[in-house]
């Protein structure tokens, strides 16, 4: 499948680049106390978090462990006024275009010593970035509407209702990804090429002592559930230790996973991706796939060519591959399943495909 991208974005000195950083267990974005510091946006590929890999790994004997991956990138901060150029505008609208879904960093900490752009709080960090998106994406449906209001066949068309749809949504403040479509104009919905359509989701970087006690941890942000936090700092210094002096500080402050392994589960939903398997000898290795894929376009993540040559699927769900011990003990006990052109691939399946050469 194509390449796939979460856009880092939010007011200057929120701890976008922080962030970023962690994610990547690396300083490769400058992390420096001025706006405007990030200017070309960073780009990184991370794993997504896979626990089940390594399982697959040691039963098949194989020490090539391939996970998931998603790209995080990390776009200038945006400023009111950034849909008429203002700060980095225009080229902080276009690197969100680029990208396929957005995370919304809002500030939740407290630091006179870092610089602070616009509003102090986090439901008004997260109103000014939606604020730029929609001016912008109104911008263009009136644009639409201006040039086709005379054309005869044009002005009647669905696009064009659905265009004039959205200018009523947009004068309301409400983001694309957000509105009532039915499928037809969800389709349609992808000429406008709109920032708002993209999906997002929100993480709150908040300070080392409220990270410390996140189980009291509580924020609202308004028409929107599951905010995901995290203190980038500590994660940070986090993605600097080895596996055991990570999990021994996890423990101390009482969390089972990190909050970047979180984010970037959050983001691979986001996406509506899920993973499949192969695993032999040469590699066990996770493949993106969009959920509701069928097996032919599950293996064309493979290779594009498998997906034409697609003869069948051989499925075994993880769950049997571990109790039976791979795909051939599987098959003994009677739980290996032979799927066609319209199997629906499900979470977790650990697979084998047959192809035409």
């Amino acid at each position: 499948m194509s390449k796939l991208s979460i856009g880092i974005v939010g007011l200057p000195n929120v701890g976008k680049s922080t962030l970023f950083n962690a994610l990547l267990g690396k300083q490769v974005a400058d992390a420096s106390n001025y706006p405007f510091c990030t200017i070309d946006p960073n780009v990184g590929v991370v794993e997504v978090p896979d626990d089940k890999l390594p399982v697959l790994a040691e039963i098949v004997k194989t020490d090539k462990v391939v996970p998931a991956i998603v790209e995080f990138v990390d776009i200038a901060g945006l400023v009111k006024g950034a849909s008429q150029g203002e700060g980095l505008g225009n080229k902080f609208l276009t690197n969100i275009r680029d990208c396929d879904a957005i995370c919304h960093v809002v500030r939740s900490f407290t630091d006179d010593n870092i610089i602070k752009e616009g509003s102090v709080d986090p439901q008004g960090d997260f109103e000014v970035i939606c604020a730029e998106l929609i001016i912008k994406d109104l911008d263009s449906v009136e644009k639409y509407i201006s040039t086709n209001k005379n054309n005869p066949k044009e002005s009647k068309s669905k696009k064009f209702i659905l265009a004039q749809k959205l200018k009523s949504e947009f004068d309301q403040g409400h983001l694309a990804i957000n509105m009532p479509l039915n499928d037809e104009e969800k389709e349609l919905l992808k000429e406008f090429f709109l920032l708002t359509a993209k999906p997002y989701f929100i993480v709150a970087n908040v300070d080392e002592g409220t990270y410390k006690n996140i189980n009291n941890w509580k924020i609202n942000i308004e028409n929107y559930n599951s905010v995901i936090p995290v203190c980038a700092k500590i994660e940070y210094d986090l993605s600097e230790l080895s596996p055991e002096e990570k999990t021994d500080y996890l423990k101390e402050l009482g969390m089972e996973k990190s909050g970047l392994e979180r984010v970037i589960q959050k983001a691979y939903d986001t996406l509506g991706l899920q993973s499949y398997y192969t695993a032999g000898v040469k590699e066990a290795r996770a493949w993106t796939i969009y959920k509701g894929d069928t097996a032919p376009k599950a293996a064309a993540a493979i290779h594009t060519d498998f997906e034409k040559g697609f003869i069948m699927a051989e499925v075994v769900s993880y769950d049997d591959f571990v109790q039976f011990k791979g795909l051939t003990g599987a098959k003994e006990a009677g739980r290996l399943r032979h799927e066609g052109r319209d199997y629906i691939m499900q979470p977790d399946d650990v697979v084998e495909f047959r192809i035409n050469a």
